[in-house]
């Protein structure tokens, strides 16, 4: 008897619409679906990388990033933002300052308010983990052709809560870097 060998790849797509169709009713789009998958292991991949080095994980990533993109961002605001509870928040945001890459500010007019910014530490490291993903989202790009960044966006834009989308493209527009 023969063995057989096979790759845990080639079982993967043989069922549902192919990408560039729209799907019949009912049908459900498993190629999407999977890429989906893939392409989100593939980008947060290289950044778990980095973030070993320091003992952080994803959760440490996206409130790093947030912070970094929104100085002086309330503790409440980052919440809302992540959808996490606080005791997640706390946990991360503890390791964060205690490490020295984020740092709390009392609010001036609310003494209560805690504002939250990254420090020269977490600027760099923020900033290196943004350059890796900048990267990969450059190489998919590349082969969309002009409009491709535009699509992408509206495709993205798409899979978010459609009663989330505004707040979603305030946070995310055009900004200069601070």
């Amino acid at each position: 008897m023969a063995d057989i060998i096979s790759h845990p790849f080639d079982r993967l797509g043989q069922a549902g619409a192919s990408a560039g169709e729209p799907p019949v009713s009912g049908e459900i789009r498993y190629e999407l679906i999977e890429l989906l998958f893939f392409a989100y292991r593939d980008f947060v991949g290289e950044a778990d990388s980095v973030l070993a080095e320091f003992g952080f994980w994803r959760a440490h990533h996206r409130v790093l990033h947030f912070v970094y993109r929104n100085p002086g961002i309330r503790v409440a605001e980052l919440l809302a933002i992540l959808k996490i509870t606080k005791q997640s928040l706390g946990r991360v945001l503890k390791e964060l300052v205690d490490k020295d890459f984020i740092e709390q500010r009392q609010g001036s007019a609310d003494k209560r308010q805690r504002l939250l910014y990254t420090t020269d530490k977490g600027q760099a490291l923020a900033t290196r983990l943004a350059e890796i993903q900048n990267q990969r989202i450059g190489g998919a790009l590349s082969g969309l052709g002009p409009d491709g960044a535009d699509l992408a966006r509206r495709f993205l834009t798409g899979l978010v809560d459609a009663g989330e989308r505004s707040d979603v493209a305030r946070l995310t527009g055009d900004r200069s870097d601070r």
